[in-house]
């Protein structure tokens, strides 16, 4: 027979050739018909094994059992009572050879044979041996029992000697003890039918099982080939790796809340498992956390922007990332974006929309290998977000249909991600937008000290850090810090109402313990439960540091609720921490809160910060306060804005995990021909000579468009402090960027401002001050009360004209 008529199971391997002969006759093509063959042959070799290991081990076990029973036999012989005597005696073959065959006959051993101790024989099955040597290693068992087995032309034999010692422990003779292998597997050789029957039987209930598993195992496959049964295992094992890739997806996809994270997550989370490259376009609104507009991504409608981009390659001709894309809806990325369900484009080739679109970068993508398009549109609750396309390149082989609602469920998992951090990116740019919207947008002019700020975000979310510069009357200053622990909308909205209480209550012109305490009692009863259904939110950890600084005196006096002390960083370059009580924190006690005076030389740094600024993760308290003293002392020569640079670089980490603000003034005094001060008799015709004395002093300023309506602020503020008040008034002025007049007594009253009636006699006084004045006032000290009026030191006369028609 040549080769073109050779059969076909004869090809391959010699091998093969009987297997293949086999299944050619019996027609065994099924799945079922070759496990019912192999489960034949495995149940006839466990059979055979079975019976093999039955033999082997009958075999060790007969050896053994020989070896025990000539042990104990010739133990007991060599340790009977007499033994030794009969071996001392006369004639030692008539006592022993009678003991001799009985123990042989009645034990079923081949010999037992007892020697003296040079081995020649008392005794012998074979009388014909009695007084010649025996054979065999028995001085082996001079120092106990020996046991050996060997074998001879008829039989494999199991020998035991045993040395019989005289009462002085010396060597009497010998008792050998023989039994053959074959004697003993007697007994063994009786189970073998009922072996052989058992086996016969479980051959019958395997091939009966194999039976039973071949019909069950025909009609659940269908009769299936190996090609059939090896293809249902393949499209398994790709629903196993397509569950495993949701799951990866499930447990990789929106770790953030970070909108460009989570789709370049996608992206890769999808190559190389199920495409070769990965792009996804959103709309910009979502990028901000805005809802997208309708028809986003669509002919006539906004474009889309690449947000994320993943492959096995980085130099695929793609369009890179912030690219604006727009599609046509006739193309694979439009259809997904118009009907709202994945979209394929088998072979890009064919795809004449998707390559009218872009030639020139569509026959790039061609050249390059990329060859399929799967487009599936990213959306969350009815919004288009923008599209995520996968792309197949090289030797992978196209999408097909059954890849269409794998990658909607994987883009559905996904939109839901990006939908949460779009949506907690409104709600961080608005927390963003009221906080910067609550914190001062620049700090007022005074003259009392160059100030210079700093504020850093906590790196995720806002917080309720904030500061202030508050100008107060007789060109004094507040500086104030406060910090909500927390972050979030309700740490921004409670610094604010916070930052908006102080102030208010600075124009009440209070000392900062008062004022502290103020907002204390402002805290108690924001934390009070509200009377409605809903519970009212409560105020936590919020701390806060007040202090007014006086460039006249320079005295600066603060009061601080459980804030980190303000740092003094003197002209000469020491930094010391105001010894100042901390308080407990804002709302947290009732206590009262206690200031304390500090004298301050010009050219004094006053530091105040928050928290965040000396204590992190990394650092303690103690260590941010020393950092920060280190600091200071370096850069004691800069101004303020230097060193609140130099503070942030080298306290701040680049992504802080709390907020940070920081104030730093440097300290003014004014010079003595800035202040002028008089003090008054008790007489109201001294009111002219310290008017007269006024003027003068506003002429040596250069002043003197100021003279009038000085004259007439001062008159009326004089006149009442001498009817209304207590001795001893004084009068001070104060000359700047305005001119200040201050009239100070030692009551308790305050001034009211009204109305006076056609035929009222008084009452217009400060009426006319509020006039004149751009602004005017009461304080209260330790000692007295201060009435004081500022203007500004240029007047038009028209401006004192309608001043005084009004």
């Amino acid at each position: 027979m040549d080769v073109q008529e050779r059969p076909a199971w004869t090809d391959g391997p010699a091998w093969r050739r009987p297997l293949g002969l086999v299944r050619s006759r019996l027609r065994v093509h099924s799945i079922a018909g070759q496990v019912f063959l192999l489960q034949v042959a495995v149940v006839v070799l466990l059979i055979a094994a079975a019976l093999s290991a039955l033999v082997l081990q009958a075999r060790s076990y007969s050896t053994t059992d020989a070896g025990h029973r000539t042990r104990t036999a010739a133990i007991a012989l060599a340790g009977s009572p007499g033994m030794a005597k009969a071996l001392a005696g006369p004639h030692p073959t008539a006592t022993l050879q009678p003991i001799a065959e009985r123990t042989r006959k009645t034990a079923g051993f081949d010999y037992v044979v007892i020697t003296d101790p040079h081995g020649i024989r008392y005794t012998s099955p074979i009388p014909g041996l009695i007084g010649k040597h025996i054979y065999g290693p028995y001085q082996r068992a001079r120092n106990g029992p020996y046991t050996s087995s060997f074998t001879n032309p008829l039989a494999h034999i199991v020998d035991t000697t045993a040395p019989v010692r005289s009462p002085g422990g010396q060597i009497a003779g010998y008792v050998s003890v023989g039994i053959t292998v074959a004697r003993v597997n007697q007994g063994v050789i009786g189970q073998l039918p009922v072996v052989f029957g058992g086996a016969a039987v479980a051959l019958c209930l395997g091939m009966g099982g194999a039976v039973l598993v071949r019909r069950r195992l025909h009609r659940q496959t269908h009769g299936l080939g190996p090609a059939g049964m090896t293809h249902m295992y393949e499209e398994a094992d790709r629903a196993r790796a397509r569950l495993q890739l949701l799951y990866d997806a499930g447990g990789r996809v929106g770790t953030t809340l970070d909108v460009k994270r989570t789709v370049q997550e996608l992206a890769d989370v999808a190559v190389p498992r199920f495409a070769d490259f990965v792009t996804v376009e959103l709309a910009d609104p979502v990028l901000n956390g805005d809802e997208p507009s309708p028809g986003t991504g669509t002919a006539g409608g906004p474009a889309l922007r690449r947000a994320a981009v993943s492959g096995v390659r980085g130099d695929a001709p793609l369009y890179p990332m912030g690219s604006v894309v727009s599609f046509l809806p006739t193309t694979p990325e439009g259809m997904g974006l118009v009907t709202g369900h994945p979209a394929l484009a088998a072979d890009l080739r064919r795809a004449r929309a998707w390559h009218e679109r872009d030639p020139e970068n569509s026959d790039k993508v061609l050249a390059y290998g990329i060859h399929s398009l799967l487009s599936a549109p990213l959306r969350a609750r009815g919004l288009n977000l923008g599209i995520v396309n996968f792309w197949r390149a090289g030797s992978s082989e196209p999408f097909g249909d059954d890849d269409l609602s794998f990658a909607e469920e994987v883009v559905a998992r996904a939109g839901i991600s990006v939908d949460n951090a779009r949506r907690y990116t409104r709600e961080h740019t608005m927390a963003e937008e009221l906080q910067r919207s609550l914190l001062p947008r620049g700090l007022p002019e005074q003259s009392a000290l160059d100030a210079a700020s700093r504020y850093c975000p906590v790196w995720q979310g806002v917080g309720g850090d904030w500061f202030d510069v508050i100008p107060l009357p007789g060109f004094r200053v507040a500086l104030v810090v406060g910090d909500v622990v927390g972050h979030g909308l309700h740490a921004a909205a409670t610094m604010g109402r916070l930052r908006t209480a102080v102030h208010n209550f600075s124009t009440l012109d209070l000392a900062p313990d008062e004022l502290i305490a103020r907002l204390d009692d402002l805290v108690t009863s924001l934390d009070q439960p509200g009377t409605n259904d809903e519970q009212a939110t409560e105020v936590t950890g919020a701390t806060c540091l007040y202090a007014i600084y006086d460039p006249v005196s320079g005295r600066c006096t603060m009061a601080r609720a459980g804030h980190p002390a303000p740092a003094l960083v003197r002209p000469d370059g020491g930094v010391d921490f105001a010894d100042l009580p901390a308080g407990p924190p804002l709302g947290v006690s009732g206590l009262p809160f206690e200031a304390v005076e500090l004298q301050l030389e010009a050219g004094t740094g006053l530091v105040l910060y928050t928290n965040g600024l000396i204590y992190n993760r990394e650092r303690d308290v103690e260590e941010g306060l020393a950092a920060l003293a280190a600091t200071l002392r370096d850069a004691t020569g800069d101004s303020p804005e230097g060193m609140c640079d130099a503070v942030f670089h080298a306290l701040v980490p680049p992504r802080p995990r709390d907020d940070v603000a920081l104030l730093i003034g440097r300290t003014r005094l004014f010079a003595s021909d800035q202040v002028a001060e008089w003090e008054v008799p008790s007489d109201p015709s001294a009111v002219s000579q310290i008017r007269s004395e006024c003027v003068g002093q506003l002429s040596d300023w250069g002043l003197e468009s100021l003279a009038f309506t000085t004259e007439l602020i001062l008159s009326e503020l004089i006149t009442n402090a001498i009817r209304h008040g207590s001795p001893p008034v004084r009068v001070r002025m104060l000359r700047d960027g305005g001119l200040v007049c201050e009239v100070s007594d030692h009551s308790s009253t305050s001034p009211h401002l009204r109305y006076a009636a056609t035929t009222d006699e008084g009452g217009r006084g400060l009426f006319l001050v509020a006039q004149l004045a751009k602004r005017w006032g009461t304080r209260y000290t330790a000692l007295d009360k201060v009435i004081w009026a500022e203007q500004s030191l240029t007047v038009t006369p028209d401006q004192l004209r309608d001043a005084l028609i009004s």
